[in-house]
C-alpha cells in the first residue's frame, strides 16, 4: 500500500496491509520530519509491518532516510536516467 500521510497509514493498517510505502514524506534533518513520525506510529502499533521510504531520494540524501523504523529505502534515481535496451526473447 502506498501512503501519503500518517492518517492513511493507519487506515491501511486497519485493512490488513503488511508492507507500507511512505512516499514523499520529509526525512529527518528537515523542519517537519513526517517520515519518521509516520514510521514510528506504524511500528508501535504493528511491529511486523515492513515500512518502505520512497520519493525524492538521491545518493546525497540517502543517509537522511535511514531511520530505526524504516526497513527499506527505494531510490528511483538509480533507474530514471538509465539507457533503454531493446531486446526480444524467442522461445
Amino acid at each position: 500500500v502506498k501512503c501519503l500521510s500518517a492518517a492513511k497509514v493507519l487506515v491501511a493498517m486497519g485493512l490488513g496491509s503488511d508492507i507500507l510505502l511512505l512516499d514523499n514524506l520529509a526525512p529527518k534533518a528537515v523542519p517537519h520530519p513526517e517520515l519518521d513520525a509516520a514510521a514510528v506510529q506504524v511500528k508501535a502499533a504493528h511491529p511486523e509491518v515492513t515500512v518502505e521510504a520512497s520519493g525524492g531520494i538521491f545518493l546525497g540524501t540517502f543517509p537522511r532516510f535511514l531511520e530505526p523504523h524504516i526497513d527499506v529505502v527505494s531510490m528511483g534515481c538509480l533507474t530514471h536516467r538509465s539507457p533503454n535496451l531493446d531486446f526480444a526473447l524467442w522461445v
